[in-house]
């Protein structure tokens, strides 16, 4: 299988075999010929040259844009992977500058990652693409991720995908031997260090083989993430690919879950030096404008000051959205699910909008609000 094109993501490499053998005699060439006592110091190396609103994700060597499209495709595109609106769609996020996009083996059995392989056709050097492994089989059951199940699942999505490799492979959630949220998985307290070892070895084998890039989990407890990153600083595992990043849910909106990140995970992202994907800036469609909410939900106060905000600096609700989420710099990209062109375009806008320190207080306020609200629903 071949090897990933490093143009793809390093720019300042050698385009090409022929081009990187040529630069690679001429280097030799100098050395030979030059006498020790009259070396000239090479020149220097070309500046880079990628777009500015690139970022890296993580400690990896992936530029990736701000604004990560996702293929989960709920409403207005098909998921069965041959609805030429969706290929047109992504498409069109590579004209304007979008070059990541996320999918999953569970979105529409499969068909997420074919629309996605066809929407890249011709032009996958230009993107970096992002997918799960389910942890679950074709029967919808909880499975352990094994050597053989998790090589089957990888080979699968990049046929459906139709590349050599993956950039980012992520678990997307917990198997049954890993404590989560979900009922079928263990207590919380079981020991999971060498089912972590395990995982790490086998997602280091996919790196190894070319099959994939880097690798990362979704949804995945504090103490496993840890566990991973802990494991990938081990001198004994010198060599090895380490968890390169997460992706998880995220926003103004997330109730609980918005301190968990900000005082579980963010502490573990800053210290393995992570990528995180954070999935959802719109609230799961909550907060998109024309949306109807009931009088007196807890959203109510959240819209009117994001509608505040976005009114004051002459941009929409979801522009506004997406920026508080990067406003942290824990997050490498936004991910959301625009199916139409005008929406990711608006959501892509979002990326380029800072917020000013007045309007991000106001905005932690109505969110601190919402959460208060929230939990005394629930008690």
């Amino acid at each position: 299988m071949s090897q990933p094109p490093l143009s793809s993501h390093r720019i300042d490499q050698p385009t090409d075999r022929r081009t990187f053998l040529k630069a690679c005699g001429a280097a030799a060439g100098s050395m030979v010929l030059v006498p020790l006592s009259g070396c000239r110091q090479a020149p220097p190396p070309e500046p880079v040259s990628r777009p500015a609103h690139l970022v890296q994700f993580g400690h990896t060597d992936l530029y990736v844009s701000r604004h990560c499209q996702g293929t989960a495709f709920r409403s207005h595109l098909s998921r069965e992977g041959g609805d030429a609106e969706a290929h047109k769609l992504i498409r069109h996020c590579i004209d304007i500058g979008i070059n990541f996009f996320d999918s999953a083996e569970a979105y529409g059995h499969g068909g997420s990652e074919t629309a996605l392989g066809h929407g890249v056709a011709g032009r996958r050097s230009e993107v970096v693409i992002s997918t799960k492994a389910a942890q679950s089989g074709a029967d919808g059951k909880p499975l352990v991720f094994t050597r053989e199940i998790l090589t089957q699942k990888c080979e699968a999505s990049l046929k459906r995908l139709k590349t050599d490799y993956i950039d980012i492979y992520s678990l997307h959630g917990a198997d049954k031997l890993t404590p989560s949220e979900e009922q079928f998985s263990p207590p919380h307290d079981t020991p999971t260090l060498k089912h972590m070892e395990e995982i790490a070895d086998i997602m280091d084998s996919l790196v190894q083989s070319g099959k994939i890039r880097y690798w990362g989990v979704s949804n995945h407890l504090p103490r496993q993430v840890d566990e991973l990153i802990e494991i990938g600083m081990r001198d004994d595992r010198s060599g090895k690919s380490r968890l390169a990043g997460l992706q998880d849910y995220y926003n103004i909106v997330s109730g609980a879950r918005r301190d968990f990140m900000s005082e579980q995970l963010f502490p573990l992202i800053r210290k393995g030096n992570l990528g995180l994907m954070a999935f959802s800036p719109l609230g799961e469609g909550r907060l998109v404008p024309g949306r109807m909410v009931k009088e007196g939900s807890p959203l109510v106060g959240v819209i009117e000051e994001l509608d505040r905000v976005a009114k004051e600096l002459g941009v929409s609700r979801p522009q506004v959205c997406v920026a508080w989420v990067l406003s942290h710099p824990e997050v490498t990209s936004a991910l959301s699910g625009g199916e139409k062109p005008e929406h990711v375009e608006d959501n892509f806008k979002g990326t380029q909008l800072t917020l000013p320190e007045e309007a991000l207080k106001r905005l932690k306020a109505a969110s601190d609000t919402y959460n208060e609200l929230t939990a005394k629903a629930k008690s």
